[in-house]
């Protein structure tokens, strides 16, 4: 993918699209876990890149920003296919076969654009007198697509879309799987334990970090062959989750309620962990 062209927004147009309406992947809630998580673990040196490239709007905070990529979709019709990723009806992913758009063009998908967006980032990281209108859409794309790679269902299979054509209820409402996974589990949980702010849920998921997820943390973090970050990794992660809980024991119609909430809630809860983490360790890696 470019590093020009088409993938430069004015910070202008960043502010105006502050006010535009939301549109959900992992939900609004699931892209700011993601992100309050990885603002609270930057070093010196990234927390003050960030906050330097942040529109003034944001007024530093990350978060406010993680889901700005999905408000800019429907102008940006070339960054659509760059959300998710098709896989065949096969529970593994593999780049060559799987990351391209509709029209079979190579590096159209989460992982690719996780690739592009950590390359940008990396010229300002080193100095590079590139726009710093394109560095900032550079950060707003990475860490909202750091978020969409964890979501299972965005690694996921071509034929239903990624669940977005399987009808479902989730306890009496209508939905379709993609939405129980981006939204409907997310917000359940904030009803039932969290006063229906996101507050409580990730202060959750930071204290399992600390505690729970401490001996398996480190591994989220690293990259082989000194990668600043490694998509291919997040990606199988993502089709493997999706295979195991998403998809599986769901039909068209099927109702899904307590005994689906419960036991998919874990999953969800560690993916968000993984993605702030990650999101985090590139993002100092980037900015070291």
């Amino acid at each position: 993918m470019k590093a020009t062209g088409c993938y430069v927004v004015t910070l202008a147009f960043l502010a105006f699209m502050l006010g535009c309406p939301h549109i959900r992947a992992w939900g609004i809630d699931g892209h700011l876990t993601i992100c309050k998580i990885a603002q609270s673990r930057l070093s010196k040196a990234a927390e003050a890149a960030v906050k330097g490239l942040l529109p003034a709007q944001a007024e530093g905070d990350l978060g406010s920003m993680c889901s700005w990529a999905d408000r800019v979709r429907f102008r940006y019709h070339w960054s659509a296919p760059l959300h998710f990723i098709n896989t065949p009806h096969l529970c593994s992913f593999k780049y060559s076969r799987d990351c391209k758009d509709a029209d079979g063009v190579a590096d159209r998908c989460v992982a690719g654009a996780v690739n592009n967006y950590t390359s940008q980032l990396l010229g300002h990281g080193r100095g590079a007198s590139e726009s710093d209108y394109n560095q900032t859409e550079a950060l707003l794309f990475l860490s909202h697509f750091m978020g969409d790679i964890h979501q299972p269902l965005h690694v996921s299979f071509a034929d239903d879309k990624g669940g977005n054509t399987i009808d479902v209820r989730w306890y009496r409402r209508k939905s379709v799987l993609h939405h129980v996974w981006d939204a409907d589990i997310i917000e359940t949980a904030e009803e039932r334990y969290y006063d229906s702010a996101p507050d409580g849920l990730i202060e959750a998921i930071q204290q399992n970090i600390t505690s729970k997820w401490q001996d398996e943390v480190e591994k989220w973090e690293s990259c082989g062959r000194n990668k600043t970050a490694c998509p291919d990794v997040y990606a199988s992660e993502g089709i493997q989750a999706a295979c195991q809980w998403a998809y599986k024991g769901v039909r068209e119609n099927s109702v899904l309620e307590d005994d689906y909430f419960l036991s998919r809630l874990p999953v969800i809860y560690k993916r968000l962990a993984q993605g702030g983490v990650r999101l985090a360790s590139v993002l100092n890696r980037i900015f070291e």
